[in-house]
């Protein structure tokens, strides 16, 4: 029986992986690179981040764990949008996504001292055209600054902006768990 080891500080994953009822702990290593080569194809960023990051756990990583980790990316366009550094490039993100369809990619890797699986979960959301109000609103009460995108679907723009969605919800908040649990049942 392997240890699960949740690589990230994320409240939202610890949740969602919560949700599954396995047992895991998390361990979070600091200053992880989580660049990517230019010439890389938007869709597989987030995939070769999450490979990334597993490769930086494999050094201390125990015989008998697996380690999942994850990163999650907001898609307009060609545009890909991490998280804001600050409240203005937020609204900016924000009043991009307004109106518009984007994707949600996360990717997720599962990887054990001798074995690696790793894959990309893709959802789309639409939001409503949102006023400056609300955009306003939302920077301030809910400080999305640690959120891909500048938002949590989870939170008050999501309930009151997202008009459509097509995917996983849970992906969008940063964990695809349905894909994780059928991917962990097949890994061991």
């Amino acid at each position: 029986m392997v240890k699960i080891v949740l690589a990230s500080n994320s409240p939202r994953r610890k949740e969602l992986l919560a949700g599954l009822d396995i047992p895991f702990e998390v361990r979070v290593l600091d200053n992880i690179d989580e660049s990517y080569p230019e010439t890389l194809p938007t869709k597989e960023i987030a995939g070769y981040i999450s490979k990334k990051k597993a490769d930086a756990y494999r050094q201390t990583m125990a015989d008998d764990e697996l380690i999942i980790t994850a990163d999650t990316i907001v898609v307009l366009g060609q545009e890909v949008m991490g998280k804001p550094k600050d409240d203005e490039e937020a609204r900016r993100m924000l009043r991009e996504l307004s109106g518009k369809t984007h994707q949600v990619i996360t990717g997720v890797c599962l990887t054990t001292k001798d074995k690696q699986s790793n894959f990309s979960v893709e959802t789309d959301v639409t939001f409503k055209t949102l006023s400056e109000e609300e955009i306003d609103y939302y920077v301030a009460h809910y400080r999305p600054l640690d959120k891909a995108g500048a938002y949590g679907i989870q939170e008050w723009i999501g309930h009151i902006g997202v008009t459509g969605l097509n995917g996983s919800y849970f992906n969008v908040m940063g964990l695809p768990v349905q894909r994780i649990y059928e991917a962990l049942k097949a890994f061991q």
